[in-house]
């Protein structure tokens, strides 16, 4: 149903991720846990807020972790927010 979520941060993905891989991610992640690949008219509202909330999280999640005693995403959040 789901190709696999891939990882997103530093040195995994070797350039920073964006705005549309977190969102990736989190569609995918929303997909597995619903069992639906898209959802019914019925349940777009909230398949569609799930997919915001945790690409939201993922971001912030992101932005926070710390590899090696170095922010994993420097500058990553900036980039976001300006795009």
């Amino acid at each position: 149903m789901c190709r696999s979520i891939k990882t997103l941060r530093p040195p995994v993905l070797p350039e920073e991720a964006t705005d549309e891989d977190i969102r990736a991610a989190a569609l995918q992640y929303v997909r597995k846990v619903s069992g639906f690949r898209a959802p019914a008219a019925h349940n777009r509202e909230v398949f569609d807020r799930a997919v915001d909330a945790i690409a939201e999280a993922t971001a912030e999640l992101l932005d926070g972790l710390e590899i090696r005693g170095q922010t994993a995403t420097s500058g990553q959040a900036e980039s976001r927010q300006a795009g």
